[in-house]
């Protein structure tokens, strides 16, 4: 694991938020997936946070901004960047990522042609609107289903 020495003197949350760019929220919940340690508290039952947790959570914020599940930051977040093995890891986990961002990128590249179709059949010289007439077709051609199945799981 990347060990890094930060001198900076104890941060509670707010502070913690500011420095790293993740909100409060956010840094209770990567707490709860065991993504970043609950640590020292003071007295009172603030958590307190250390500039190696900052440098975690900025860690954190980057590959989600790349849009990276958590397990894949998890994964990251263990290796240690002085190990051969660990190298090829990273590799490994950014492999599997950027297949999931081409697929990601085609899903999106269809749905622009769809929505560039449908834009296409209407420009407003009608006197009703062939886009909202479509969009009323499609749903009521669209399947039943419950609630829950018909989500989708999304990769992150």
């Amino acid at each position: 694991m990347l060990q890094t020495v930060i001198d900076t003197p104890q941060l509670r949350i707010g502070q913690a938020a500011r420095q790293s760019g993740v909100s409060a929220a956010n840094i209770r919940y990567y707490e709860k997936e065991g993504l970043l340690a609950a640590g020292a508290r003071e007295d009172n039952s603030y958590r307190l946070y250390s500039g190696d947790d900052v440098h975690r959570l900025r860690f954190i914020r980057l590959c989600r901004a790349m849009d990276m599940s958590l397990d894949e930051v998890r994964t990251l977040l263990a290796l240690d960047w002085s190990r051969k093995a660990d190298c090829e890891a990273a590799r490994d986990t950014l492999d599997e990522h950027l297949q999931h961002v081409r697929s990601r990128l085609a899903e999106l590249q269809a749905l622009e042609a769809d929505l560039l179709a449908l834009r296409s059949r209407c420009d407003g010289s009608d006197e009703h609107c062939h886009i909202i007439e479509a969009l009323h077709e499609r749903a009521d051609a669209q399947p039943c289903a419950s609630p829950v199945s018909g989500v989708g799981k999304r990769h992150v």
